[in-house]
């Protein structure tokens, strides 16, 4: 039976999104994302930053990283996917959201 993998984010970029390509030349566009929540804190609303790198991959990763900019309300949707890797001898993992929809606002 398969698991459910589904991610929903509304945010704003924290930085430019940047375009690699693989050596194959697929298009990867990635970038952050800064999601507020608010919360009550000494009778004040304050809002709480969250912060999710994300990556959005083929043709439309390519025409859309050019809109995809520091400040700009962005509409995630798409899976979690935990990276692991070994550096300096040290297992390393990080979780980011593999965008399968990108939807500026």
């Amino acid at each position: 039976m398969s698991d459910i993998n589904v991610v929903v984010l509304v945010g704003r970029l924290t930085r430019d999104s940047e375009l690699k390509y693989t050596p194959s030349g697929l298009p990867i566009c990635r970038f952050s994302i800064a999601v507020n929540r608010s919360k009550k804190q000494d009778d004040q609303w304050v809002d709480e930053p969250h912060y999710f790198d994300i990556e959005f991959y083929g043709k439309s990763a390519e025409g859309l990283s050019k809109y995809l900019l520091k400040g700009r309300q962005v509409a995630v949707q798409g899976e979690l996917r935990q990276d692991r890797w070994e550096k300096d001898g040290q297992q390393r993992s990080k979780v980011v959201i593999a965008a399968a929809t990108i939807r500026p606002l």
